[in-house]
């Protein structure tokens, strides 16, 4: 059985992380054979599709159990995943059964069917449409559910990362942008997103694991429980830091500010945190995607994320 990720998830780690990528490209047949020896598992399936960075990977064990293995690009967004699916033992997420320091390869529980509880299509998103406004607030009591402290991390895990990080990244973007960004986002959205940044460096209550991409793909169908959580981007943040993608994305299917009103307050409730707390994260996150957008020089996806902001400004 060949041993590399699916064409599209190879051609992305290669375009992303260069040489680091082709690297670790390189040596995954060897650390995917290091991983089945070490962990008595055999592969019994081609990898599976529809990520972004990662081998994944159906195996077998060797108490006749399925589960899968996941070799996953280390970059800031997914380092705490090991980490968050330890604190959360099962509940609500996958279990996740081992994991390895050395390479931060993943065991975890095989969430079948694995149904997503909405298809993640990309921007705009279809979590603000009429009609999965059920799915979100299902999605939302089980982000609630999910947020819980840290506690008993073993020592060799990588640490979550913090929101606070984000914000510190955020001061450095929006306070002194850089010449090109600056030419294309408003003065008056720098001036809240300066706003914000001074408010959300200051946690409101206590630090939890929390969610960075709270969309309803990473939510999929399981027979141990009706839904669960995979490859969750967990940080250790206040409870409102779940809302700000989740709002975002909702708000892209119709960026104006009575939609963004009725997103914002919808979610906020459904999670039980501020909606002002909320908005700040959401509009946050959009000037974020603003400023990616030019970097990557993706116009059309430009063109919304400044809507998204302005709605939520």
């Amino acid at each position: 059985m060949s041993i590399t990720p699916p064409p599209e998830v190879a051609e992305n780690i290669a375009a992303i992380f260069a040489e680091r990528g082709r690297r670790w490209l390189a040596d995954l047949p060897a650390l995917v054979a290091e991983r089945c020896a070490a962990w008595e598992l055999e592969l019994i399936g081609a990898p599976f599709g529809g990520g972004t960075h990662s081998y994944v990977a159906p195996v077998r064990r060797a108490d006749g159990s399925v589960a899968v293995l996941k070799i996953p690009v280390i970059d800031p967004e997914n380092l705490g995943e090991a980490a968050g699916l330890y604190c959360y033992r099962g509940d609500g997420a996958v279990r996740l059964y081992e994991f390895d320091s050395a390479s931060n390869s993943l065991l975890l529980e095989w969430a079948r069917p694995g149904t997503p509880l909405l298809v993640q299509p990309g921007f705009p998103s279809l979590e603000g449409r009429p009609e999965n406004i059920g799915r979100v607030e299902r999605a939302c009591a089980l982000y609630r559910r999910l947020r819980r402290e840290p506690v008993g991390v073993p020592a060799d895990f990588p640490p979550l990362p913090e929101a606070a990080g984000m914000v510190a990244e955020w001061v450095a973007m929006f306070t002194t942008p850089k010449p090109h960004i600056a030419q294309v986002i408003p003065p008056a959205l720098l001036d809240r997103a300066a706003e914000w940044c001074e408010r959300l460096a200051v946690p409101d209550g206590p630090l939890l694991v929390v969610n960075r991409d709270t969309h309803l793909g990473n939510i999929v169908a399981a027979e141990r429980e009706p839904w669960l959580l995979i490859d969750p981007k967990a940080y250790l943040g206040e409870a409102a830091f779940d809302a700000g993608f989740l709002v975002m994305i909702q708000v892209q299917s119709d960026p104006n500010p009575e939609h963004a009103a009725a997103v914002a307050d919808r979610t906020a409730a459904a999670l039980g945190v501020s909606v002002e707390r909320a908005r700040g994260w959401a509009f946050m996150r959009a000037m974020e995607e603003i400023a990616w957008s030019v970097e990557d020089d993706q116009p059309d996806d430009l063109r919304l994320h400044l809507a998204v902001a302005h709605a939520l400004a």
